[in-house]
């Protein structure tokens, strides 16, 4: 591991898309942590996993079975569960609504944890998340946290799903975000919350290139500093 840019934030901040084209500006790896609690839950929908009161016993045989493995291709990141590019269907509505109550779970936490860290051995990185500054790289150079408002945020994950041809009406996206602020927020484990160092960046009134311009500035001035120190 060498230069860790860590962005955490709540769904719809827009850390993902910053995240991807800082990671792009400066030619750094995007790990995507998201992806991987996605791709999670994705494969316990696949088992028949209960959606009303989580199954330990086959969370437990998932983390000994399952492999993940993110890859660049087409300048895009893919994501591979079991070999199988699941890059599109971790988006679709029934993994939104689990994602959280999977990703609170402590042992599905440091599965990944261990995971996030083994990717980014020997890289430069912009790793985006909930817990990324103060978990899973607290010594990170670079620690971000992002935030808007909400029903700023709901109105660009339907335009994100959009694209995506993933159609989901405003209240809908609106209720699933509230969920996942509150359950993320209160989790015991690894809760979403601002590291004590990170620079927070309201991106409610920003284009998304100005986000991206203001955290690539501020990772290049980091950058140049330690550079000047060495």
């Amino acid at each position: 591991m060498k230069f860790v840019v860590a962005i955490d934030g709540g769904a719809g901040s827009g850390k993902s898309t910053t995240a991807k084209a800082v990671a792009e500006r400066l030619n750094f790896f995007y790990l995507d942590t998201g992806a991987m609690y996605r791709t999670v839950t994705l494969k316990y929908l696949q088992c028949g996993g209960n959606i009303k009161k989580i199954d330990m016993l086959l969370i437990e045989k998932i983390i000994k079975k399952t492999t993940i493995d993110l890859c660049r291709e087409d300048h895009k990141t893919h994501v591979y569960l079991d070999e199988k590019d699941v890059t599109l269907e971790i988006r679709k509505p029934a993994v939104n609504n689990l994602v959280s109550p999977i990703s609170a779970l402590a042992k599905v936490r440091i599965w990944m944890v261990d995971k996030q860290r083994e990717v980014a051995k020997g890289r430069d990185v912009v790793c985006e998340g909930r817990d990324i500054g103060t978990v899973v790289f607290p010594q990170a150079q670079v620690k971000i946290f992002m935030q808007a408002d909400l029903k700023e945020r709901a109105r660009r994950r339907i335009k994100e799903l959009a694209e995506k041809n993933i159609n989901v009406t405003f209240d809908e996206v609106l209720d699933n975000l509230k969920f996942r602020d509150d359950f993320d927020s209160r989790r015991a484990h690894s809760p979403l919350k601002k590291a004590q160092d990170a620079i927070v960046v309201d991106t409610t009134h920003l284009t998304i290139d100005q986000e991206i311009d203001i955290v690539e500035k501020l990772v290049r001035e980091r950058l140049e500093n330690r550079t000047r120190v060495s």
